[in-house]
């Protein structure tokens, strides 16, 4: 318990040290920034989005708002609670001004380049990718509340304390969210019920 209580403070500490570099002009800290949470943002605009090189447009916009804002960060949270937060209401905001946050993914874009595993057959990594196609048709079909609770829970790690930050919700709902969400999901994807999205309940 002390040796986690230890680790979350040096990382603490850590986040704040590099938010006041880049405060100082440090153009490495911002850099840094990038490096810990540039991957991590992409996946969840591309999760949110559907669309490989919108959610490329879209990581590159909650960057620059990161980095006119991230001054401000005072350590209320973990930086990257507050650079997900940042992320997710961008996307809301810029996605739903482009009527794109509920669109179907009847004719999905291709998905980003991945890691090639050279120990699966070309069979499996055909398998693989199509499941990977059917699961973002099918998170598109999701009410958008529920599908942000499974998309940071289940494929991007958050836990339930961190997603109840990035959403500004209390824990009960964190989890009646995901528990909705997964059902709807698996509805989904076992009767193969037509992908068109849903509003948010």
């Amino acid at each position: 318990m002390e040796a986690a209580e230890s680790t979350a403070a040096a990382l603490a500490q850590s986040d704040l040290d590099l938010v006041e570099r880049h405060r100082y002009g440090d153009p490495a800290a911002f850099e840094e920034v990038y490096r810990r949470y540039g991957e991590m943002v992409y996946s969840l605009c591309h999760r949110l989005s559907g669309d490989p090189d919108l959610a490329a447009d879209l990581t590159q916009e909650a960057f620059l708002r990161i980095f006119r804002h991230v001054g401000k960060f005072r350590g209320g949270s973990s930086l990257k609670t507050w650079v997900y937060r940042v992320a997710l209401n961008h996307c809301r905001s810029r996605l739903a001004r482009r009527r794109l946050f509920w669109r179907s993914l009847a004719e999905p874009d291709e998905p980003g380049p991945e890691a090639v595993d050279p120990g699966r057959s070309p069979e499996d990594r055909a398998i693989a990718h199509d499941e990977g196609r059917r699961l973002t048709r099918a998170l598109a079909a999701v009410p958008v509340a529920y599908r942000e609770a499974v998309v940071l829970f289940d494929l991007q790690g958050l836990s339930y304390e961190e997603i109840a930050r990035v959403l500004g919700v209390r824990l009960g709902t964190v989890r009646s969210r995901l528990a909705r969400g997964r059902e709807r999901l698996r509805q989904i994807l076992e009767e193969g019920e037509p992908l068109a999205p849903e509003s948010s309940p």
